[in-house]
C-alpha cells in the first residue's frame, strides 16, 4: 500500500502536525463546519480513519485547548499566532483527531471543501461520526 505524507501547523511553528494518508490529497474533500467558531476560523477539516496523525507541540505554553459549544472536543489553537490547527476527542482510551486543512502546506492539492452541519447533531451522534471519520491512530509529541 502506498501512503502519502503531508505536514502542516500554525503560522509561528509552535504547533505542527504530520499525517500519513492512504490516498492522495486529491481524493479528499475537506469538511467546512458551519458552526460560528469554525466559520470564524475559516476551518475545513481533513482526516482518514485509516491514516495516521502526529500532533507536535513545540512550545506547550503556546497551546490552547479550547472547548466550545457542547464541550466534547478540544480545539488546538496557538496562543501566539491564533491558528486553529486541529480538533480532538478522547473516548475509551483512544484519541481521535482531525486537522484544519487550511493549516497544511499542500493546500493546492485539495479539492473544494464541503459544508457540514454537526452543530445540528446531538452529542452522541457527533461522537459516533467523529469515531467513524477522524484519525484513530493519533500520537502527541512534545
Amino acid at each position: 500500500m502506498t501512503d502519502y505524507r503531508y505536514q502542516g501547523g500554525c503560522h509561528c511553528g509552535a504547533i505542527g502536525f504530520s499525517m500519513r494518508l492512504p490516498k492522495p490529497l486529491t481524493d479528499y474533500s475537506p469538511r467546512a463546519c458551519d458552526c460560528d467558531y469554525c466559520t470564524q476560523h475559516g476551518a475545513a477539516y481533513l482526516s482518514d480513519p485509516d491514516g495516521q496523525l502526529t500532533l507536535r507541540v513545540h512550545d506547550a505554553t503556546l497551546l490552547s485547548r479550547y472547548r466550545q459549544g457542547s464541550g466534547i472536543a478540544d480545539f488546538w489553537v496557538c496562543k501566539r499566532c491564533g491558528v486553529l490547527v486541529a480538533v480532538s476527542h478522547e473516548a475509551d482510551d483512544t484519541l481521535y483527531a482531525t486537522v484544519n486543512s487550511r493549516a497544511m502546506k499542500d493546500t493546492d492539492q485539495l479539492t473544494d471543501s464541503q459544508c457540514v452541519s454537526p452543530k445540528l447533531l446531538p452529542d452522541s451522534e457527533k461522537i459516533t461520526r467523529w469515531q467513524a471519520i477522524w484519525f484513530h491512530h493519533v500520537r502527541v509529541e512534545p
